[in-house]
């Protein structure tokens, strides 16, 4: 693969995925985040188990040679569990996780955009997709289903930093918004790092770096968020920062433009 050098002006909203626009949906109450009908639970059955997870462990396997380290403590984690991740690949940020959580059922916590493309929902949510609402009902509707996704022992994905960069080796700044989840539920949490090595192939090779359970004892609901953001944050960028992280993709401020340093790890402006 060869290297290059992509300039950014915003840390937290820059997106380099390539993909462009798409339209505008609601995501309200009313819309279908776990079907109950018995034809869409078998069509989820034969997409998900049989076709989508094989095709991840593939995936992982042929273009990147991906290696797990620390896959031993999902697997002895009883119940369901959150987990967050570095967004830097398409479509693999779709797949490889399914490959850290086997045999559990797996969901992903998407924007509305992910499920905008006509004639996709119904695969997008047999696939895992759970699109954040665009109105106040359907946040209650969401949360009642992310709850129950953990009460049956699956795992939810998170990518704080939303925006996908392609082989970034650097820990974005995150806000701490989505650490509310666990932080209401007490649900553990772990997090994950992909990270890119040299190959003599010319093309990376993931290792993957799997830390956790994180818990937090503080008092209050804001103050566990915050200590989860904090440890997992933490986590995140030690992994980030081994010396064998190979940069395919140099991600530079734009020259002159020293706007993305003026905001806090909260994305708040200082």
């Amino acid at each position: 693969m060869k290297e290059k050098t992509v300039y950014y002006t915003d840390l937290l909203n820059d997106e380099f995925s390539g993909v462009g626009e798409r339209r505008e949906i609601t995501v309200d109450e009313n819309y279908p985040f776990s079907p109950e009908n018995i034809f869409y639970k078998a069509f989820k059955w034969l997409l998900y188990r049989i076709i989508m997870r094989p095709v991840a462990a593939l995936y992982a396997k042929i273009k990147f040679r991906q290696k797990i380290v620390g896959r031993e403590k999902l697997k002895s984690q009883k119940g369901g569990y959150y987990l967050y991740g570095n967004h830097t690949q398409i479509p693999g940020d779709g797949f490889m996780p399914n490959v850290m959580t086997f045999p559990r059922d797996t969901y992903f916590i998407v924007n509305r955009d992910n499920v905008a493309a006509r004639g996709t929902r119904t695969i997008m949510t047999a696939l895992g997709a759970l699109p954040i609402p665009s109105t106040r009902d359907g946040l209650r509707t969401f949360r009642a289903v992310i709850d129950q996704k953990i009460a049956e022992g699956s795992a939810v994905v998170i990518y704080p930093e939303a925006h996908i960069w392609p082989y970034a080796t650097l820990i974005r700044p995150f806000s701490n918004v989505s650490f509310r989840y666990p932080a209401e539920s007490g649900a553990p949490v772990y997090c994950f790092v992909n990270t890119y090595r040299r190959s003599k192939w010319h093309q990376p090779r993931i290792v993957t770096y799997i830390d956790g359970p994180f818990y937090s004892d503080e008092a209050t609901k804001k103050a566990r968020q915050n200590d989860l953001h904090r440890k997992v944050l933490e986590a995140m960028n030690r992994r980030a920062n081994v010396p064998e992280n190979h940069a395919f993709v140099h991600y530079e401020p734009t020259p002159g433009d020293r706007g993305d340093v003026r905001r806090n790890l909260n994305g708040e402006e200082m």
